[in-house]
């Protein structure tokens, strides 16, 4: 198989979906690999390094959409790599569809085979291609979080650990998954009073655990979530449906009740965010006022970090690439049932069901799709 990776357009997104070392494995497995030139650079891998290992380096995005049977990307493909794309051809990245009806359409019209990252499950239901960006972005949250509560840039001036004399910030971070964990491990570790809200009893024992001199643990009533949001100095949100768009757990209500130039954190931006006034932000200019309290929404925090967030996904995301070179996709996800969780559209149908809930379109299944 031919398998192509552009370089990623998305404003301030220095990943790349193909390593030299992920390069190295698919050419070992007999297939070949071209890549737009430059595609590694923001993650400190230059043409140079992929040349070494076999793979061809070409000009333009457009000579890797025409040749390769398989684009391998990190972020959803932007209006004008959607028109590239074809039936027939085979999609493997992160789509998020659910709040973007816009790239759904698209895709439909398209015909390609879209399998998505944050789909993909494993035998214990967890997300294992969402989970290495999860845990950087968990990671992330409470430092972004912290600059955000600086007075230079709105925020209410408080030091998240506070110092000897003057109390730590007060933390409360909403969802105990992968990202919630993360985000309360390092909020915790610098110092900040820190509590988890998640609506499973399960979970939170299992935080309470392996954590409890870290951080304390709470259930997720709405009841609770006033009382800990109106005393917060930052609100992280890390709450997850899968492949469904998140539930809005914050109203625009409940920041009358919050501290002047507390923080917001939505991680779950991605998926339409889980607060009601929150809206995508960029890199460049990530942080926005509504009524006094500051949002920090910015929609692939792990680019921030391209390095480690690209090294991380590739070693999630490589077994699944060459299962999918090496059988093509159709025998790849009758193999996996795992992996066909992650198929989202095929020669024109939606093969997500949260995805048809949330924009309500018809959906095939999976199991019909691979007969189509």
């Amino acid at each position: 198989m031919l398998i192509g990776c552009p370089k990623e357009i998305k404003s301030q997104e220095f990943r790349t979906g193909l390593t030299p070392r992920a390069a190295v494995e698919a050419i070992a497995h007999g297939h070949q690999v071209v890549v737009e030139t430059g595609t590694g650079a923001g993650a400190g891998f230059p043409d140079e390094d992929y040349r070494a290992v076999g793979a061809e380096v070409v000009d333009t995005a457009a000579e890797v959409f025409a040749r390769a049977e398989m684009i391998v990307k990190v972020k959803e493909p932007q209006a004008v790599e959607r028109k590239m794309l074809r039936a027939g051809q085979v999609l493997f990245t992160y789509l998020h569809l659910a709040p973007d009806p816009e790239q759904t359409r698209d895709l439909l019209d398209s015909g390609v085979t879209a399998i998505a990252y944050e789909t993909v499950t494993d035998a214990a239901g967890r997300l294992p291609l969402l989970a290495p960006m999860s845990e950087v972005a968990g990671k992330l949250a409470p430092q972004t979080g912290a600059w955000t509560l600086q007075k230079a840039n709105g925020g209410r001036g408080v030091l998240l650990g506070g110092v000897p004399g003057v109390a730590p910030a007060k933390v409360v971070v909403i969802g105990g998954g992968v990202v919630g964990t993360q985000a309360a491990r390092v909020a915790a570790g610098m110092g900040a009073d820190v509590t988890v809200l998640d609506t499973s009893l399960v979970r939170l024992r299992q935080l309470d655990d392996q954590f409890r001199h870290e951080f304390r643990t709470g259930y997720s009533s709405a009841g609770l979530m006033a009382e800990l949001v109106a005393e917060a100095d930052m609100v992280i949100g890390a709450v997850l449906v899968p492949g469904a768009a998140a539930p809005k757990v914050i109203s625009r209500e409940m920041l009358k009740t919050m501290k002047p130039g507390a923080a917001l954190v939505d991680v779950a931006i991605d998926q339409g965010g889980c607060f009601e006034t929150s809206h995508a932000t960029t890199h460049q200019d990530p942080i926005y006022e509504v009524d006094g309290i500051m949002h920090y929404c910015v929609a692939n925090m792990p680019g921030a970090v391209p390095r480690t967030s690209t090294l991380a996904l590739g070693n999630a995301t490589l077994p699944f690439m060459l299962a999918l070179a090496d059988k093509g996709w159709r025998k790849a996800c009758e193999d996996d049932p795992h992996l066909l969780n992650g198929l989202n559209t095929h020669a024109g149908h939606l093969t997500c069901y949260p995805v048809g809930v949330a924009q309500e379109i018809d959906v095939l299944s999976p199991q019909l799709a691979l007969k189509a």
